[in-house]
């Protein structure tokens, strides 16, 4: 059945529907709202799993928003890799807002506003994964930052108030300097249009504006996503925010703007991108990667520590840009199938991670790896989700994480870029590192004048799922790759 004669489009009810959900919570009082949204996740997976099912029979498609498409109206745009994003999206958010409701029951800091928040921020990212032209990116941008700003602030603590003015001054100068690229490519070839813009800009003799459009819209993508060494707002934002908006961050945000790097880089971008750049890139990646696992091991809170593993796991998602450079045959795509199974599998594990040290933080008190002795007795499923999360982030088989790196170093040894293997190896070894600092600790005699609260049991298994899937994804991760060769 062609697109155009489609009587049902789950395409703008991926963004209307969590509108509505936000503005419903509203009306239900503050902090509450959480059914309503677990109701709505529900429906819109349903939608995310059909859209998914349309890209991989029929193929790419655009959509005319009310019935106005480029260059008069506003185009969103669908295929492989957005229905990725938006699958993933769906997955890891439905199990967080199980473990939210949990979590709110037994600690109410930050629950004010956290439900129409959520839905706010998963509207903003679902528009923007399927936006077409690069100005309503920025808005989406826009609302995406100030919704997870919003979140960061609503603990209300002296800390999490610093983290979230940082964390806004940031998101700020990010979207600021994506702007002026928008407004000098605008100015340049009168159209904000991918489709428009792609092939002026792939025929035309690129111009100085194009290339400082470029560099600006780059950068600005860059620093949200928190790449080495932009990354000094991260650990505080995502280590101080309670724990289900913590893994909502670590595990999706700042994966929306790394997937418009994607796009800029290997489709508008792309006549104007040079390998000296992709070797930038794969060098700053690199760095997160030692830089930010070392910073992990040093850590001596919990929830710290996660967070700069997250600064460290990033880094891999830039080691596909210098491989992507390789003129051996299928090395190229064995770079983009890894760096996409990464970031599929580090926001699942990422989320569980996030989770599960929330529950060992509620149940010690205090965010202190030093205060976690006798945890494996007390939390056992809770120490096994973070322990399953760690093997994905190592990249041991079977997990997703495995399938990834394996990709990655195929396409390394392929195009014979040596260098990068050895910095995936020192990465996974760094990461057990801090892994087995935690699981360690856990598992030496409890500490003389601490006792462990009770925690709800609901707290555990969403988490516990999360860190399953991220598992389970090596064997199923034919199913991502065919639907990322829908892009």
């Amino acid at each position: 059945m062609p697109w155009e004669g489609r009587m049902f489009d789950p395409v703008p009810w991926l963004i209307l529907l969590p509108l509505v959900w936000g503005c419903l919570t509203f009306l239900t009082g503050v902090g509450r709202g959480g059914r309503l949204v677990l109701a709505g996740l529900i429906i819109q997976l349903v939608l995310t799993i059909i859209l998914a099912r349309q890209i991989v029979m029929e193929g790419a498609r655009h959509y005319a928003v009310g019935g106005w498409g480029a260059p008069l109206g506003v185009d969103l745009y669908v295929d492989g890799l957005t229905g990725i994003m938006l699958l993933l999206t769906h997955v890891v958010a439905l199990p967080l807002v199980v473990y939210a409701r949990a979590y709110f029951s037994s600690q109410a800091e930050g629950a004010s506003y956290f439900w129409p928040l959520t839905c706010f921020l998963l509207a903003a990212m679902n528009a923007l994964f399927m936006s077409a032209d690069i100005f309503n990116i920025y808005v989406t941008l826009e609302l995406l930052g100030l919704a997870a700003v919003g979140l960061v602030a609503a603990a209300g603590s002296a800390g999490s108030v610093t983290a979230a003015i940082r964390y806004l001054l940031v998101t700020l100068l990010g979207s600021g300097a994506y702007l002026m690229g928008v407004a000098l490519l605008y100015g340049t070839y009168g159209s904000v249009s991918l489709a428009v813009l792609q092939p002026l800009l792939a025929t035309t003799e690129i111009s100085a504006a194009a290339c400082l459009a470029a560099m600006l819209m780059l950068a600005g993508l860059l620093l949200k996503t928190a790449l080495f060494p932009f990354h000094f707002w991260l650990p505080p934002a995502h280590g101080g925010a309670p724990a289900p908006v913590s893994a909502l961050l670590s595990a999706l945000v700042i994966k929306a703007s790394f997937y418009l790097i994607l796009r800029l880089w290997f489709d508008l971008f792309a006549p104007l991108v040079t390998t000296q750049a992709a070797q930038l890139l794969g060098g700053l990646g690199a760095a997160a990667i030692l830089w930010g696992s070392i910073l992990a091991f040093n850590q001596t809170r919990l929830k710290m520590l996660v967070a700069y593993s997250t600064v460290a796991q990033i880094g891999y998602l830039f080691l596909l840009f210098p491989l992507m450079t390789s003129a051996i045959p299928g090395a190229a795509e064995s770079a983009m199938q890894g760096g996409v199974m990464q970031l599929v599998a580090h926001a699942l594990a990422k989320a569980a991670m996030f989770a599960a040290a929330g529950v060992m933080v509620l149940s010690a008190g205090k965010d202190d790896i030093a205060l976690l002795g006798g945890m494996s007795s007390h939390l056992p499923l809770t120490l096994f989700t973070f322990a399953l999360a760690g093997i994905t982030l190592m990249g041991l088989p079977p997990s997703g994480g495995f399938i990834a790196k394996w990709l990655l170093i195929d396409s390394a040894v392929s195009g014979g870029q040596w260098g990068w293997v050895v910095v995936m190896i020192l990465g996974g070894l760094l990461s057990a590192a801090y892994v087995f600092k935690v699981l360690r600790q856990a598992f030496l005699p409890p500490v003389a004048g601490i006792k462990f609260k009770p925690v709800i049991r609901m707290l555990e298994w969403p988490a516990f799922l999360l860190a399953l899937i991220s598992l389970l994804l090596g064997f199923r991760s034919v199913e991502v790759l065919n639907l990322l060769g829908a892009a």
